[in-house]
């Protein structure tokens, strides 16, 4: 039945499943090990590299919210998603001859502008491609999509990382220019497959009413509403890179790091085609309240844990969280606008979300420095609670 249902999907989910799925083979490869590098080779501090991922996507916040809008205005969301992962694509190859954190900074900052220009006018094109009853199935295969290239991703630099340096406790920069070249090619394949099958969706007109308007004022009251819940939910969610220094920190291998990622994004391919079609059958809010307890017990779980066992574990939980929550997310905030402001929507959605990552990155970073790494995992559980609480109430009062 699932299948079915996944299957039956428009040609444009696809497409935009199978970029997302290449374009996360190549980033996965080397943007999950960014953190070892700078902390490893270039002896890079935990609050520096707080500042690094807080304003690349700070970086890509600022352009998200505009992306959005200018899709929405000129009613062309195609060709801005595929500039963006060309950017991108484009970026990744600088990482190679990188000495110093500044470069790496340019190198996240540029890549994070070509996700910044494609996030928002994609999410409105894989909404526009379907219909509401179907909505969550459709962003739930997407996230699949996505995960699975990230897992596959992880494979092959588990598999150039034993062929480098076996069970090594560090990453060296001679297995990272390896990772950086193995990413490219996937990288500009993704660009090509989405450039050549996507089609554009026109909004479709609103009959007797009058015309939308496309100013960031003019959305949905509500939208804003849990969009500030989001936000407060975000200041909590630090970069998951502290979760891969804290997993080094409690003594994983980087081979055992890989091999602990690609056991969360199984997980998580595995379940958020089902999580988004069970948020079309029993309510978006339903999957985010379990989503959002499940990330505040492994957070407190983070701060707790005392063993590389219990990291791995609490890592394979975490894949549930992010299941249940990200695509609903994104499919509640289709549910709360028109298509025609959708754009809008969904680039100020991404924007505060990465805007609020960048003091949520650097805090984190600041936390662990100054006081332990368990504080910044402990700070991350309560701020989770806070918006659990807040998104419960504002959902109980939707139609009062």
């Amino acid at each position: 039945m699932i299948f079915s249902r996944l299957r039956a999907l428009p040609r444009n989910i696809w497409v935009m499943t199978a970029t997302s799925f290449l374009t996360d083979i190549s980033s996965e490869m080397i943007f999950n090990l960014l953190p070892l590098f700078l902390s490893n080779v270039l002896g890079v501090s935990t609050s520096a590299i707080g500042l690094i991922e807080g304003l690349a996507e700070t970086t890509a916040s600022l352009l998200k919210g505009f992306s959005g809008w200018l899709s929405d205005k000129l009613n062309q969301r195609k060709w801005i998603t595929v500039t963006g992962y060309a950017l991108s694509a484009l970026s990744k190859p600088f990482l190679f001859p990188a000495s110093g954190w500044l470069t790496v900074l340019g190198v996240r900052v540029s890549d994070r502008v070509g996700k910044g220009l494609r996030t928002a006018p994609r999410d409105a094109l894989i909404a526009d491609s379907i219909d509401e009853n179907r909505r969550g199935a459709a962003f739930g295969l997407h996230r699949a999509g996505d995960t699975a290239g990230a897992m596959f991703g992880l494979i092959i630099a588990l598999l150039i990382v034993l062929a480098m340096q076996s069970e090594a406790l560090t990453l060296d920069r001679q297995t990272f220019h390896w990772l950086v070249l193995a990413s490219i090619v996937p990288a500009f394949l993704g660009v090509i497959v989405l450039a050549l099958g996507a089609q554009e969706i026109k909004p479709k007109p609103q009959d007797g009413k009058n015309p939308i308007r496309l100013g960031f004022r003019d959305l949905n009251p509500r939208f804003y509403q849990f969009l500030g819940i989001v936000i407060i939910f975000t200041l909590g969610n630090s970069a998951d890179a502290f979760l891969v220094l804290r997993a080094q920190e409690r003594g994983l291998s980087v081979a055992g790091i890989l091999l602990m990622l690609i056991i969360f994004n199984l997980i998580y391919t595995v379940l958020s085609g089902p999580a988004g079609i069970l948020s079309d059958r029993i309510g978006r809010d339903k999957l985010l309240i379990g989503g959002w307890l499940v990330y505040g017990g492994i957070y407190l779980g983070f701060a707790l844990s005392r063993t590389v066992g219990q990291i791995q574990m609490l890592y394979g939980l975490y894949s549930i969280y992010y299941a249940m929550s990200e695509g609903t997310a994104k499919a509640l905030v289709a549910d709360l606008v028109p298509s025609e402001q959708r754009g809008t929507a969904y680039g100020l959605y991404n924007a505060a979300v990465g805007l609020a990552a960048l003091p949520a990155s650097l805090i984190a970073g600041i936390l662990w420095q100054q006081f332990s790494p368990r504080t910044p995992f402990l700070v991350g559980a309560g701020l989770a609670l806070a918006a659990l609480c807040l998104f419960v109430f504002w959902y109980q009062w939707k139609d009062k």
